[in-house]
């Protein structure tokens, strides 16, 4: 089975994806080539399309992926057998699995504030503030190196974000004053902005974020209901609520679709730019 890996492996990263990206899909062929050894012992040119279905099924009941993760691994099998296996595709044979859409948590400009406030890291505090005030994604802030801060024009050079393109967010002050006390009292760092305590010429990895997130939710004696992505949401919408336009938005976020952006008015609906109810602006009257 090595040996379609091997193919697998050389025709994606033909591609130019990242490595993170890479090691991902090469996880998923990896399962099937397991299922098929473990299960079926055949080869995969072999396989019928019930057997296929089978495997997809063993995926939904056994496995219990989500429907999101089982149309990434039929994704990743389309490519298999079109680019490795050079047999055709039928999507009519397997057909992607509907998902429900559920909008993400946001908390309040009032909460977020508290919580940036009250971290008692001034490391963990610069992060977090970066990754609100300017929108960016974790991996980014991770990412980020000290020549990247623009603090004439106050910015922050994002290199190599998701849609494999560079953007410039915007440097708040208030997070300046903060990345600033941090830069002083850690070393004034001129490589990595933020490196990895036991190693600083790596930068931090992003489940060191999520950790202190989670232990300052703890501290705070809030319930779990933020992530790293949370803070990039309500700087979404905030902006909405403040009376930024989604193209605005779009390209403070980076998104490659301004369909991506049109989240944020379900979400800031609850702001000062919500719409009325045209049952409270009739002149009825009890």
């Amino acid at each position: 089975m090595q040996k379609y890996i091997n193919h697998f492996n050389q025709m994606i990263s033909l591609r130019g994806l990242t490595d993170h990206t890479l090691k991902s899909y090469a996880s998923y062929l990896g399962s099937y080539l397991d299922y098929l050894s473990e299960h079926l012992r055949k080869l995969p040119e072999d396989v019928s399309w019930d057997e296929l279905r089978v495997y997809i099924l063993y995926l939904k009941d056994v496995k219990r992926l989500n429907p999101r993760s089982i149309n990434a691994h039929i994704s990743q099998l389309r490519f298999f057998y079109l680019y490795v296996l050079h047999k055709p595709w039928d999507r009519y044979q397997i057909p992607f699995l509907k998902f429900d859409t559920f909008l993400p948590e946001i908390i309040s400009q009032e909460e977020v504030h508290h919580f940036i406030d009250t971290i008692p890291n001034l490391k963990h505090k610069a992060m977090i503030a970066l990754l609100y005030s300017s929108g960016l994604r974790v991996g980014e802030v991770c990412q980020l190196k000290y020549h990247d801060i623009n603090r004439k024009n106050m910015t922050i050079h994002v290199t190599h974000g998701k849609n494999r393109s560079d953007r410039y967010a915007i440097l708040s002050t208030k997070a300046l004053a903060i990345l600033t006390s941090y830069w002083y009292e850690f070393g004034k760092p001129t490589d990595w902005l933020f490196p990895s305590r036991n190693n600083s010429k790596k930068p931090v990895v992003s489940f060191t974020v999520s950790e202190f997130i989670m232990a300052h939710e703890k501290r705070l004696g809030w319930e779990h209901r933020i992530s790293c992505h949370t803070f990039r949401h309500c700087f979404g919408t905030h902006l909405y609520e403040n009376g930024a336009d989604l193209l605005t938005i779009k390209n403070l976020l980076g998104h490659k679709s301004l369909n991506s952006s049109t989240i944020y008015v379900h979400l800031g609906s609850h702001g000062k730019n919500a719409p009325v109810s045209p049952f409270d602006l009739g002149g009825y009257h009890e």
